[in-house]
């Protein structure tokens, strides 16, 4: 397993360092209508064309104006719909913004649910569309489903297939960093769940597929296979270590995951990844 160096990953502040410019935000071009933003935050996938534009995900406030600025770049206007992949800050930070600038917020209901509970009842943060299973987005010659995946990465995933254009976009359930994802058990996460989410994707994209992950360099459909294998062996390596009814301490102890050869970020060390799937497959 290639290692990947510490500083690319000091935290889901950062984005690849392969896109890292002195700009905040900048853009690659996956296909004729299709981009994705590096910034400081989630990837974000920008749809641009006829109709017009629109986001999926939308990183930090502070970020906003570069944001727009970019997207403004490849097309004048602003987007007329911000989809959430989950509900944490480094992909919904900018909901107020695009939404006081007239976008409509699009996403899961348990990411209302989640953002009301933080923002409020009456704040711009929260979706004014959500959904339960799927919808469809019909919108640049696009016919975009968002599809949501129960207790993945949080219990509000959403999946984004481009279909036309072959392009995917996975939000956190895929981290491609050669490292681990974090399980998000406090929001309703689990192992079990973004193993399902993945393996349901490889299934339905091909080899030609281009899958934006939350963070990290745009990927396809063999860099997925290779971390649905890296969650699995993971899995299996945890299940072994609490056998006879191991206490955390017993598996931390025990460290099943150093197996793996893996680095780790600082906000996500070992011992908390640890953690976080003991919980979830206790």
């Amino acid at each position: 397993m290639k290692k990947i160096l510490p500083a690319l990953i000091t935290g889901l502040l950062l984005s690849s360092a392969a896109h890292a410019d002195e700009s905040p935000v900048t853009a690659e071009k996956l296909s004729d209508h299709v981009y994705v933003l590096f910034g400081q935050g989630g990837n974000i996938a920008a749809s641009v064309g006829d109709d017009g534009i629109y986001i999926i995900d939308d990183q930090f406030a502070k970020l906003s104006n570069d944001i727009k600025k970019t997207i403004s770049d490849l097309k004048p206007g602003s987007a007329e719909f911000v989809i959430n992949t989950h509900h944490h800050g480094d992909h919904t930070g900018g909901n107020e913004n695009f939404a006081k600038a007239g976008a409509h917020v699009i996403a899961h209901d348990n990411v209302h649910k989640r953002l009301e509970e933080k923002h409020g009842a009456n704040s711009d943060y929260l979706p004014r569309i959500s959904f339960g299973h799927d919808l469809k987005l019909h919108f640049n010659n696009e016919h975009a489903h968002v599809v949501h995946y129960a207790h993945a990465h949080t219990d509000g995933d959403s999946v984004i297939f481009f279909n036309n254009d072959n392009i995917v976009h996975m939000g956190d359930i895929y981290f491609n960093f050669g490292s681990l994802p974090f399980v998000d058990v406090d929001s309703g996460g689990s192992v079990d769940g973004i193993l399902a989410a993945v393996n349901d994707v490889i299934k339905q994209i091909d080899e030609r597929t281009i899958v934006i992950p939350g963070h990290g360099p745009v990927s396809d459909r063999s860099g997925l296979v290779t971390y649905a294998k890296l969650v699995k062996k993971a899995k299996d390596l945890m299940l072994k270590a609490m056998q006879n009814n191991a206490s955390l301490e017993q598996v931390i102890k025990a460290d099943p995951l150093a197996e793996l050869g893996l680095e780790y970020a600082g906000w996500l060390p070992k011992e908390k990844v640890t953690t976080l799937f003991y919980r979830s497959l206790k």
